[in-house]
């Protein structure tokens, strides 16, 4: 059986499969992007009480498993205050929580790291404080944080993978019970890396157009 006798047998599983990856990655995607940018702006505007913590857990963060992080907020966390969550939802949270401090440290890091010049260039010229945001700050800020945050985020999909262990019928626990039926995990997993690469590449296509639409090249030609 190939690759394809696989995809065309047992396409309605992965679409099923693929859906529920795609509306965890959704959640994660929107929440990290924008609750971690507001938690930059806030952690630069307050930086001892909101940037410090900020920056406190992102490191703690950092150097935890991620899985070890899910199974604590799966397993013992809810045996500890007694309640039993869906594990689409945990899993949505715990994916969540780590994509949007590792958002906030690439935003915090562009917003802190911003020439000054620009701005004193800007007041000198007379622009205002919003043709100042519009018109210079965010085009330099956005052209030097899509290519990290569409990285993260190709990488927070590829991490939704271990949704599949406390459960979540996302699209690699599809693929384990395919293989566990017809056992072809070459097969299998190669049809699992091209549901990937339909899904990744857009998403690479869809940054590049940002990029080209709304940045500038500051490039001297």
């Amino acid at each position: 059986m190939t690759v394809w006798d696989i995809l065309s047998n047992y396409y309605p599983a992965f679409l099923t499969g693929l859906s529920v990856t795609l509306k965890l990655c959704l959640i994660i995607w929107g929440s990290g992007l924008l609750i971690g940018s507001a938690l930059a702006l806030a952690g630069i505007k307050c930086p001892r009480s909101v940037g410090l913590p900020s920056r406190g857990f992102s490191f703690f963060l950092g150097g935890v498993p991620l899985i070890v992080f899910l199974f604590w907020l799966h397993y013992p966390v809810q045996a500890m205050f007694d309640v039993v969550i869906d594990p689409f939802y945990t899993a949505a949270f715990t994916l969540s929580v780590v994509n949007l401090f590792a958002v906030a440290d690439i935003v915090r890091g562009a917003l802190h790291d911003f020439p000054k010049q620009y701005l004193i260039a800007a007041r000198v010229t007379g622009l205002t404080r919003g043709q100042t945001i519009f018109k210079i700050q965010l085009p330099l800020i956005l052209r030097e944080i899509l290519p990290p945050l569409l990285l993260l985020q190709v990488a927070m999909l590829h991490t939704s993978l271990f949704a599949s262990l406390i459960s979540v019928e996302e699209i690699f626990r599809v693929a384990q019970r395919i293989n566990a039926q017809i056992y072809r995990p070459v097969e299998i997993y190669t049809a699992l890396g091209v549901f990937f690469l339909a899904v990744c590449l857009p998403i690479n296509g869809f940054a590049l157009w940002l990029k080209s639409r709304f940045t500038r090249n500051l490039s001297e030609q």
